[in-house]
């Protein structure tokens, strides 16, 4: 992680922000008419679309300003690795959390709000660390998980005027990104094993993957030890000097 990472990554938060209070105020100001015409529907094929417009739409100011600051703490801690997996992990929670109200939503009710994707990048905070061996995003999803558990109460079947399902679908839409969008470097091939705390450094080799000397390369030989000039000296002086060594000469 770098500080300008994590700018760009509060800045693209910002102007998220900003473009669904703007509609907000465009909603509000059309009696909310942008909800029933954007908003998600279940069952109906002519609205399974929505399900991309929907997350940027709210009922009411009291629900987008429950929403505004779980958002941008959530989505700044999801988006500071790399704007390009959070922008698809962005797209597989809309999908994911959609497509749950569509296909399972009972009725005629209609659903709109970030809401779900609040709860997916929730599950990409908590368990990206795990999935990329990377031990500074595992504490961050850490942090994450304590301050905002409370929050899964909301998926909890039954709670009235809440679309449970759509936060449900979105929370399992943030895992699967963060599977899907897993370090391949770290999660298979020869980096397998490979720990690292996400700052930039090598990664931390432990067992049959410990770093091994450039020396102790198969098929390459040990440099001799260095002469004067700085130049390695070859294997036969290496050997005599061993063997005098052993003398006690």
């Amino acid at each position: 992680m770098t500080l300008r990472k994590l700018r760009d990554a509060v800045v693209l938060m910002v102007a998220f922000i900003a473009v669904i209070w703007i509609l907000q105020v465009f909603n509000w100001a059309a009696g909310y008419r942008l909800d029933s015409e954007f908003g998600v529907l279940p069952h109906h094929v002519s609205r399974l679309p929505e399900i991309f417009t929907a997350p940027f739409l709210h009922f009411s100011w009291q629900h987008i300003e429950g929403n505004t600051v779980p958002l941008f703490v959530l989505g700044v801690l999801a988006a500071y690795r790399s704007l390009t997996k959070f922008l698809l992990a962005t797209l597989i929670i809309a999908v994911t959390s959609g497509l749950a109200v569509w296909l399972f939503q009972s009725g005629n009710e209609l659903t709109v709000g970030a809401s779900g994707l609040i709860f997916g990048y929730f599950g990409y905070v908590v368990v990206r660390g795990f999935f990329d061996r990377n031990l500074f995003d595992i504490g961050v999803g850490v942090v994450a998980g304590a301050l905002y558990w409370t929050i899964l109460q909301v998926a909890i079947p039954g709670t009235p005027g809440i679309s449970w399902i759509g936060h449900l679908g979105g929370l399992l839409g943030g895992v699967v990104a963060a599977w899907v969008l897993r370090d391949r470097a770290t999660a298979v091939g020869a980096g397998a094993g490979r720990w690292t705390t996400g700052f930039g450094e090598r990664p931390l080799l432990t067992g049959k993957h410990a770093a091994v000397p450039r020396s102790a390369t198969p098929g390459r030989a040990a440099p001799g030890p260095a002469s004067a000039d700085g130049h390695p000296g070859s294997n036969a002086a290496a050997d005599l000097l061993r063997e005098l060594d052993e003398k006690g000469i």
